[in-house]
């Protein structure tokens, strides 16, 4: 009889971890969809050159690094060179291929290849600048998504 509880036990046991990873999962899932749909807000404002959209979702303190000797530090400074950079050049996001998304609590790190054809307001040739991006969100509820970008590092590819 003793053998029988016990094996009833470790039974119980084991189905109660296994629900416990489970619904871990699942919030990280549906958090996972929360950044996918976040990106293709900001994606889509920076093809229509909506400033107050991109604006919205990066956070006061965000700082970025978009090359090797460009540090952006604060939501003002990013969207003033977003703005100088809107206001020359029409951008459309070619290729955005999410490599990774890890998730903890209010934190959600991105990494993603990209490609963004640049196409001058003034006329000339387009180019299309490739890299990938490490994006880190947090929870903010000034966001119209509920997060907003706070830190973010380019890497222009090398190839």
């Amino acid at each position: 009889m003793k053998t029988g509880k016990r094996t009833y036990n470790w039974i119980l046991i084991f189905f109660l971890a296994l629900q416990l990873p489970t619904g871990v999962y699942s919030q990280n899932e549906s958090i996972k969809v929360e950044i996918l749909k976040n990106g293709e807000i900001i994606r889509k404002a920076f093809s229509d050159g909506n400033i107050e959209k991109i604006k919205s979702l990066h956070h006061p303190d965000v700082i970025k690094a978009l090359g090797y000797n460009d540090l952006k530090i604060g939501r003002d400074e990013v969207i003033k060179g977003i703005k100088e950079t809107l206001e020359n050049f029409n951008l459309e996001f070619i290729k955005n291929d999410v490599e990774s998304i890890f998730v903890n609590d209010d934190i959600a790190i991105e990494q993603t290849k990209f490609s963004i054809k640049g196409t001058p307001k003034n006329g000339g040739g387009s180019f299309v600048f490739n890299g990938r991006t490490m994006v880190t969100y947090i929870r903010y509820d000034k966001s119209p998504t509920g997060w907003a970008t706070i830190r973010e590092i380019i890497q222009p590819a090398t190839e």
